[in-house]
């Protein structure tokens, strides 16, 4: 395509494309007319005598993009915003100024090409190499994340052709860092951005400028190879067309018929694709048919295949069955003149427009005409269907990069620091991302930075938006994140995570639940000698930890260990075992060795001791013991309440055994004036202490709040400690147990 050429002539006119300022502004309609003018003396005076990152005069700059999108033939808005976005991009305050004074329609396309080339710049200071396979991964996610962030088309269009002309400046200097990394963002990202929206004029010269960069000597060995063939092509060319044209006007089919160019990059992918020499390339000699309707082009296509004779497999009928971004052709390959190969392409000329221009076709000014076009608002719906992409396509052939893009209503994208792109479902949090990005991260999330502000770990991310994690050393989750009320949780991966590791800590707590159901279930059923790991295989355990932790979660139901247990007891040996146990009322008095407990019960052997859900004691707290029926020994406090109250033939001395290890559960209360940080403070004293909160229970009353939490602690030191640092949580009243 040739290079749009464009100069400034003060103080006259400008020259886009080569045509005029003047020119475009009679193509455009009167109330359109003074937009582009005035966009450009308010570029000319704000972009005089800067540049860009890449060095290229900024003024020069937006006026030859401009001439891109006047090829392209965009409206007026479209142009304008060409002219404005740099000003935008160089001087971030101007946006505003920009919007008051052109409108909402020019200055929310000029925004939009702004934050497009943010997340340029992020996706370029922020590299991150992916893993081996991950590249196609990350650019898909990159092109969808750029179109779900727009709400007009005609924003990728003017960002394309904005790429472009930095192309076309950087292709003309010495290699540096910035023109390589603008390559490749043109192969990963802008080219087939192009290729999907049927932008082809701006596809093409993309990729031959990116392939000059990124392979020159593929590049020169290409261009040499078609310079050097130029004339004898051009003859056969011109024989091959003349014989077509002068059959379809003996046929009188009213047609145009003229030679196809091919770009240097598809000869490049497909001598790569296909292992194949140049020679051996059909459609380096191309021939275009361009007729007036469908029948045409069908009646054209025989008329060729009559001509010449077809290269078998090689004829696609796009008409039929057109591609994923609407583009209808035929397409056949003939033995022409000379017994050399040609490729012919049939279409009609509204299908060539589509072609030539895609989406930008559909942006003509219109005449004048508003509305009463079905044709025309067809169009636009497609549009919008690619903006939405409800469908997954996947766009095949030659011209194709073969990539995929589905868009789907339910979903967002997001940047992590390093600019890799994320996909989470809409309205995700930023705790759904720290849970995407990695597990550990999600578990110790304590806060969130979104485009550098702090933000509530509820707070909804939308689409381009760069996203950090603070996260603490050592922690875990909180359960207010799976209480969907609170909104902290909104992807079904994040919830299932933040499940499994309250399972994991909550293993112990279950297995001596569990064991605590096991033994009083064994002791009803007077079986006290049959073995655990006997009731847990008859339950198909293989693990006892297993099948204590379920049945101290609720998993086996009280009516399945009992039905175990009974039919164990019917067993051989089994029946024995349970008859030979010690009964319980037969105690020897003497002290029994230090049980699962931890307790020292004197008196009796082997009982199962619990503690007292009214005081919860913990080492080394003086205790004593009360005999229950049925439940083995309750373990108190020796201060508690409740045991004046028992019956003194049943309590028992009791003392701590070795309880190193072992985890106790404790009721503390906090009160405290109420404000939306509370909560997530007092979790983060817990987290840093290591200590492990089984129950949360919140009672607030207007400023007033008062939190009864049962912790899980080790000794009283511990719990000591903890209630200090509780203390010192500003607006923290009182701290005690309970």
């Amino acid at each position: 395509m040739k290079a749009t050429q464009l100069k400034l002539v003060p103080p006259g006119d400008v020259e886009i494309a080569g045509g005029s300022l003047s020119e475009i502004e009679r193509r455009l309609p009167e109330p359109e007319r003074g937009l582009l003018r005035s966009a450009v003396q308010f570029a000319r005076v704000r972009l005089e005598g800067r540049a860009l990152a890449s060095g290229e005069p900024a003024l020069d700059h937006a006026l030859a993009t401009a001439g891109i999108l006047y090829e392209l033939r965009l409206d007026a808005e479209a142009l304008a915003a060409a002219q404005l976005a740099p000003v935008a991009l160089l001087a971030p305050d101007e946006l505003k100024g920009v919007r008051e004074r052109f409108g909402v329609a020019v200055g929310g396309l000029v925004e939009g090409v702004v934050r497009m080339a943010q997340l340029e710049s992020v996706s370029t200071r922020n590299k991150v190499e992916p893993k081996p396979g991950q590249w196609e991964a990350q650019s898909e996610a990159l092109r969808k994340m750029l179109l779900a962030m727009v709400q007009d088309v005609r924003v990728v269009l003017v960002k394309l052709a904005d790429h472009l002309q930095e192309l076309r400046f950087l292709v003309k200097h010495e290699p540096g860092p910035i023109r390589e990394e603008k390559a490749r963002l043109t192969h990963e990202l802008f080219a087939p951005l192009a290729s999907r929206l049927g932008v082809w004029q701006l596809k093409w010269e993309m990729e031959d400028l990116s392939l000059r960069i990124r392979e020159p000597d593929a590049y020169r060995t290409i261009a040499r190879w078609l310079d050097e063939k130029r004339a004898d092509r051009e003859s056969y060319i011109e024989n091959v067309v003349a014989q077509l044209k002068g059959e379809l006007a003996r046929a009188g089919i009213a047609a145009e018929v003229s030679g196809r160019p091919k770009n240097i990059y598809s000869i490049y992918k497909k001598v790569q694709r296909k292992s194949m020499g140049f020679e051996s390339l059909y459609d380096v000699r191309a021939v275009r048919v361009l007729v007036d309707d469908v029948k045409d082009c069908y009646a054209a296509l025989g008329l060729t295949h009559n001509l010449w004779s077809p290269i078998p497999k090689e004829f696609d009928d796009y008409i039929a069955k057109p591609k994923s971004n609407r583009y209808r052709s035929l397409h056949t390959a003939v033995i022409g003149p000379g017994g050399r190969a040609v490729e012919i392409q049939i279409r009609t000329h509204e299908m060539h427009q589509h072609a030539e221009l895609g989406v930008a076709a559909h942006w003509r000014y219109k005449e004048g005409v508003r509305g009463g076009d079905h044709s025309f608002d067809e169009k636009l719906a497609w549009l919008r269907q690619i903006l939405d992409w409800k469908e997954s396509v996947r766009d095949a052939g030659e011209l194709a990069e073969h990539f995929r893009a589905g868009l789907v209503d339910d979903a967002i994208y997001v940047l992590t620091p390093q600019g890799r792109v994320i996909e989470l479902p809409r309205d995700a949090t930023p705790v759904d991302f720290a849970y995407h990005v990695h597990s550990g991260l999600g578990h110790r999330c304590r806060g969130a930075k979104v485009d550098g502000v702090m933000v509530p770990l509820n707070t909804p991310l939308a689409n381009g938006q760069q996203v950090e994690i603070l996260p603490l050393k050592q922690g875990g989750p909180s359960r207010d994140w799976l209480n969907p009320a609170l909104g902290y949780v909104k992807s079904a991966g994040a919830r299932s995570k933040i499940r499994q590791w309250f399972h994991r800590q909550n293993l112990a707590a279950s297995v001596s639940q569990g064991r605590a159901i096991v033994d009083k279930e064994l002791h009803r059923q007077g079986a006290v000698g049959l073995g655990i790991e006997k009731l847990a295989a008859q339950l198909g355990y293989a693990r006892v930890d297993d099948f204590l932790a379920d049945a101290g979660r609720g998993d086996i139901r009280p009516r399945q260990l009992q039905e175990a247990v009974r039919s164990l007891m019917t067993v051989p040996g089994g029946a024995q075992d349970a008859t030979d146990a010690e009964p319980l009322t037969a105690p020897r008095r003497r002290a029994a060795p230090a049980d699962r407990g931890g307790v020292l019960v004197v008196g009796v052997d082997r009982l199962l001791t619990v503690p007292a859900r009214c005081c919860k004691p913990v080492p080394p707290e003086p205790i004593v013991g009360f005999v229950t029926r049925g439940r083995g020994v309750s373990v108190h406090r020796a201060g508690c309440a409740n045991v004046g109250r028992l019956d003194p033939v049943r309590v028992v001395p009791a003392q701590w055994g070795n309880a190193s290890g072992l985890s106790f559960a404790v009721d503390i209360e906090v009160e405290a004036v109420s404000r939306p940080t509370l909560a997530r403070e007092i979790s983060d004293v817990l987290a840093r202490d290591h200590i492990r909160v089984l129950a949360t229970r919140p009672d607030v009353h207007g400023t007033q709040a008062r939190l009864r939490i049962t912790l899980e602690v080790g000794d009283l030191g511990q719990l000591r400690g903890v209630l200090a640092h509780l203390r010192d949580v500003p607006g923290v009243a009182r701290v005690g147990r309970r």
